[in-house]
């Protein structure tokens, strides 16, 4: 990846297989850190999570997450200087490598590039988060045919293409895992593209779980009600603290949520105590799930994640 000078940049990791090679003098200060194990003992290659919007709160506490569990993180976002920023932090945190790959998902090529990076930098793919939003919260006589596709191609297609895509991986390693994150929003209802993009992905994880458990890889989606993120900031600080006050009396646990908590949900599928665990959707909601839609339409438009 390229970046302001200075900023650490990814190498392929030397990994090696077995412990006669570790720190050795080929790999580079940073790099996994392994546990000991005998000589000439076979090691498995570390676990790779590729997660879409990897510099947006979710996405970045996502990667935070599946670090602490020795998973390396690759970040894809259109945002090039907050994918370097997100990419120098985590390295500086972990010791992990991290993969920063820079494209727009709205292109219907891009996750094919994404696909054939990680194929050459990284070799294998354990874990594919479709993070990455996008939210245009119109009502249905205000809905501009641009904006509907746009989201629709990121919250939409892009998964499909990216799950798609990751059948080379699949099918060489027998086992993997998908979390599409959805919103509460497939079940409330919301801006009609936000809304309709999200339900079409909770019928996406389905399908893919049918499609893809011959495969061994389980196909989950995570449903966040409303957090407190840069997504939700735009209306400003009165319509944030309308949406937090409507979003915490809609709920049961008497707060917001945060991306931490959308990150345990999924370091949680994908980990091994997972592995019987797919077609299902994790609503962390706080319990807003159980709850009407929010009345303030403005409220509602912007109880996306």
């Amino acid at each position: 990846m390229t970046g302001p000078a200075g900023a650490w940049r990814w190498t392929k990791p030397c990994w090696r297989r077995t412990a006669t090679s570790i720190g050795s003098a080929s790999c580079r200060a940073g790099r996994t850190a392994r546990p000991a194990i005998a000589e000439g003992q076979a090691m498995p290659d570390p676990r790779i999570a590729l997660i879409t919007g990897g510099a947006g709160a979710i996405g970045l506490a996502t990667a935070r997450r599946l670090a602490r569990d020795g998973i390396v993180p690759a970040l894809v976002d259109r945002d090039a200087a907050a994918l370097d920023a997100a990419v120098a932090a985590l390295h500086a945190e972990t010791g992990l490598p991290v993969l920063g790959i820079h494209a727009d998902l709205v292109d219907r090529d891009a996750p094919r590039a994404v696909m054939d990076r990680i194929e050459a930098e990284c070799g294998r793919l354990d874990c594919l988060v479709n993070n990455a939003g996008l939210s245009r919260a119109r009502r249905i006589g205000e809905v501009d045919l641009a904006d509907w596709d746009a989201v629709i191609a990121v919250n939409l297609t892009a998964p499909m293409l990216l799950a798609q895509e990751s059948l080379r991986f699949w099918q060489r390693q027998r086992a993997g895992s998908i979390v599409n994150i959805a919103s509460r929003v497939w079940l409330s209802g919301a801006g009609p593209a936000y809304t309709a993009s999200k339900a079409g992905l909770v019928g996406l994880t389905r399908s893919l779980a049918v499609q893809l458990g011959p495969l061994g890889v389980t196909v989950n989606a995570v449903a966040p009600s409303y957090l407190r993120t840069g997504f939700n900031f735009a209306g400003g600080e009165e319509a944030q603290r309308r949406a937090e006050d409507e979003h915490i009396r809609i709920g049961v646990l008497d707060r917001i949520g945060t991306p931490e908590d959308v990150a345990g949900a999924i370091a949680f599928l994908c980990s091994p105590d997972a592995r019987f665990v797919t077609g299902e959707v994790i609503h962390v909601c706080g319990g807003a799930q159980l709850a009407a839609r929010p009345q303030d339409p403005a409220i509602a438009d912007g109880s996306a994640r």
